[in-house]
């Protein structure tokens, strides 16, 4: 007997049990002390609409498991083993959760998201670049 299907809100909370969020401030630490790797997944018309944090990797949703596969041929330089640590950083918080979870699929095991997206970062203070 197959599952019940489930609303994306559902899915969603489920997903997010799977793995620990982190809130603005604490991606801004781990990014600067080198303990993390930001990646932008945002479209192109957000980035020039709300601007770019500085030193987060820009890389479209539809390319990110090509670019952070440390096993693929289309990997980014940055993408240097399964136990990097990846906050994926969309506009509100959303799709950054299934692009995590994708990315653990792949043997990504630190992917996470940040908690309420580049939003959640601007309104936090937090550096972002034109």
């Amino acid at each position: 007997m197959s599952e019940q299907p489930v609303g994306i809100d559902e899915f969603l909370d489920r997903v997010r049990d799977t793995y620990a969020r982190v809130e603005p401030h604490e991606a801004y630490e781990a990014a600067q002390t080198g303990a993390a790797l930001l990646v932008d997944i945002r479209y192109a018309a957000l980035r020039e609409r709300d601007g770019l944090i500085p030193g987060a990797l820009v890389v479209e949703r539809n390319e990110l498991e090509w670019r952070l596969d440390p096993r693929g041929s289309h990997r980014v330089p940055e993408a240097t083993g399964h136990d990097l640590r990846i906050v994926v950083i969309c506009n509100e918080g959303y799709a950054s959760s299934l692009a995590a979870v994708s990315l653990h699929q792949l043997g990504l095991h630190r992917a996470t998201d940040l908690v309420g997206g580049f939003q959640a970062w601007r309104a936090a203070g937090l550096p972002v670049t034109p």
